[in-house]
């Protein structure tokens, strides 16, 4: 005769992996949803440094191909200036980072939580490379033949280069005259010890 089960017996572990998975997608989510929060947070906040910069960016001509100013999307927003430098959020969420990559690596040209520091600072960046491209258009032509045009300088320039050539030139034909006569004088002094005639008869 068997024995009645007792009802204190567990019938099972109660572990279900359908409930499990269910917990893990859940937890999934609720990360997702506080990465998204974060992200659009930073992003909000870049959006706060373009309005500070507004007056400055109206400004700078549409057509100039360096700057880019547009808000970038993914992991981590950032307000590009152009393709080296941007401003980006750092790891608190509060700071500002204003950042240029280099040869050298990446170089931190402003990083303040107060939003106007870091505002003049992209704004100055702006301005320099401006003059730095005004500069540029401003000095010497090289025509496509590798010649320089314009200015009195340069036409100075090569009035001096063209005699130093020269000069350089008659010098090395100098040096090769003085050795041939050496040469000669030479054989001529060896061919006299040995008795030689110096004009065959």
């Amino acid at each position: 005769m068997s024995e009645p089960q007792r009802s204190d017996e567990p019938k099972g572990s109660g572990l279900s992996l359908l409930n499990i998975i269910r917990d893990v997608r859940s937890a999934e989510a609720d990360r997702a949803d506080v990465v998204v929060e974060l992200r659009e947070a930073e992003r909000m906040r870049l959006e706060l440094m373009v309005q500070e910069l507004q007056p400055v960016l109206s400004e700078v001509d549409a057509s100039d191909p360096r700057f880019d100013f547009v808000i970038s999307s993914g992991l981590q927003p950032r307000f590009w200036i152009d393709a080296a430098s941007h401003v980006a959020m750092g790891r608190d969420r509060r700071t500002y980072r204003f950042v240029r990559d280099t040869r050298l690596g990446r170089v931190v040209l402003a990083d303040s939580s107060d939003l106007k520091p870091v505002a003049e600072q992209v704004a100055r960046y702006i301005a320099e490379r401006i003059v730095e491209r005004q500069r540029l258009l401003d000095g010497e032509v090289v025509r496509i033949g590798g010649t320089p045009e314009g200015s009195g300088e340069s036409a100075a320039h090569e009035a001096k280069r063209m005699p130093r050539e020269w000069s350089m030139l008659l010098g090395g034909l100098a040096l090769i005259g003085a050795g041939a006569l050496v040469g000669l004088s030479v054989a001529a002094a060896y061919a006299w010890l040995q008795g030689w005639p110096l004009i065959p008869g």
